[in-house]
């Protein structure tokens, strides 16, 4: 199991046994991975699901508002969208492409202009261009510019959705790399395609971005050696 994912597990935990409620604060990043075992980055990345996922927001300084706060109601809704996103590690990676492209083809149509998260992909896009990425920090980064899109389209379900679908996407295009002829080249045109995608949606162009992602997701799974994930 991946570090953060006992730190997901943690939080649920504490919610389920109300040590931890809605509109309170998660203990400091420290506090949280010395009591478990693990590293900060790890804690991070762990938030950084939640974030995706509506459960919880995290503030930045020293004062009122600093830290992570529970958002979720402390519920069902939060167990059943951690059992998904722990669930979607084991799925075919075609069952994940057909999803992805009927989730982010509408997201894309969808996006909300003055959306915050529309700066995120942006940062995201900048990140991806230093040549010098390896492969799998690369991939990491185009899931997470995914999720960013799907959340600018303001629809809460269709974000936990791409959020819990996160680990999933890059863990099947890092499955894939080995079946690519030329990983350098493919990285150059997933840039560009982002970048793409990015500007349409910035343009005011929705149908333009839908047609740009479908082609985008579809593009490197048929590179891959893989037939259509759509008939």
């Amino acid at each position: 199991m991946k570090a953060y994912r006992s730190v997901l597990e943690w939080v649920e935990q504490e919610i389920s046994a109300g040590r931890l409620r809605i509109g309170e604060r998660l203990p400091a990043e420290r506090a949280i991975a010395q009591q478990l075992g693990v590293s900060r980055t790890s804690v991070r990345e762990a938030i950084r699901v939640l974030e995706a996922m509506g459960m919880a927001r995290s503030g930045v300084g020293s004062g009122p508002d600093a830290g992570t706060l529970i958002t979720a109601d402390p519920s069902t809704p939060f167990t059943s969208a951690m059992r998904l996103h722990f669930a979607t590690s084991h799925l075919p990676a075609g069952d994940i492409v057909q999803t992805r492209l009927l989730l982010e083809a509408w997201a894309v149509e969808h996006i909300d202009a003055s959306s915050p998260f529309l700066d995120s992909a942006r940062v995201l896009l900048e990140a991806m261009d230093d040549p010098a990425l390896e492969a799998e920090r690369f991939l990491e980064l185009d899931a997470e510019f995914h999720v960013a899109l799907a959340q600018a389209a303001g629809n809460v379900l269709i974000s936990t959705m791409m959020g819990s679908l996160r680990d999933a996407i890059g863990q099947y295009t890092l499955d894939m790399i080995s079946n690519l002829p030329d990983w350098g080249a493919t990285a150059d045109r997933l840039r560009s395609e982002h970048h793409a995608i990015h500007g349409a949606v910035l343009a005011g162009n929705p149908s333009e971005a839908s047609r740009l992602v479908t082609a985008h997701i579809e593009g490197y799974y048929r590179e891959a050696g893989f037939p259509s994930p759509v008939g």
